[in-house]
């Protein structure tokens, strides 16, 4: 008996903390709805979905916030009249778990474009950035760096903004590729490359990528180097 048990998987309070917040049905509807969306929800349109109140939606938000399987802030800028909204995407931390798909399996997708094309990999991850942008549609007068450094946050990068007089800086805390970027670096972060670039473009342009100036993907710390379009500029 001791040995059985000596072999039964821990499961970590973490995990169990995000089961029990799958476990209700209208919650997991609600998770599902978040991720499917592809984009940050706000409260409201969740409410129309699951035909509740928009207290018990926003009880089960916090549910979910609080077992680290969406994250909550505040809308930057919005195109109307009244007070920023709460908006919520799916947590990156959760993404690879959950049926949620990974990283792993995008860059899959965008490497086997590559092999049917026999496009560069930066340009293939440009035409993903660029269709990614579209399905964004922020809001006239969100700022297209602060869109950039979430959706990178979004594919698991974890990005940290610096901004400087002529340019911003977003460093990159970790590689979601890193396996893969050890294996064929120059492929994998000509890819992300393109996708940094491709969402740079999709948002209007008025942000350029300069570039990506990699690193050890092991240790992170890759940088993704933008400037703001000045007016007249090509």
């Amino acid at each position: 008996m001791t040995e059985m048990r000596d072999r039964t998987p821990t499961i970590s309070q973490e995990v169990l903390g995000q089961a029990r917040a799958l476990g209700d049905p209208t919650r997991f509807r609600i998770f599902r709805y978040v991720l499917e969306a592809n984009r940050p929800v706000a409260v409201a349109e969740l409410t129309t979905f699951v035909q509740l109140n928009h207290n018990a939606v926003r009880q089960h938000l916090a549910l979910l916030t609080t077992a680290g399987l969406v994250s909550e802030r505040i809308e930057e800028q919005r195109s109307g009249p009244g007070r920023p909204r709460l908006i919520y995407e799916v947590a990156p931390e959760v993404i690879g778990t959950w049926d949620i798909p990974g990283p792993y399996e995008y860059l899959a997708t965008l490497l086997s474009e590559v092999l049917a094309s026999g496009d560069h990999p930066e340009e293939v991850g440009r035409r993903a950035g660029r269709r990614r942008a579209g399905e964004l549609a922020p809001a006239p007068g969100v700022d297209p760096v602060a869109t950039i450094q979430q959706e990178l946050a979004r594919w698991g990068f974890r990005p940290t903004l610096r901004e400087g007089p002529e340019r911003c800086d977003l460093v990159l805390g970790k590689c979601p590729f890193e396996r893969a970027a050890l294996a064929n670096r120059a492929a994998v972060c000509s890819v992300h490359r393109g996708l940094a670039k491709g969402l740079a473009e999709g948002l209007g342009g008025t942000v350029v990528v300069d570039d990506l100036v990699a690193r050890n993907p092991a240790r992170a710390g890759c940088r993704v180097v933008l400037h703001r379009r000045a007016p007249g500029e090509a």
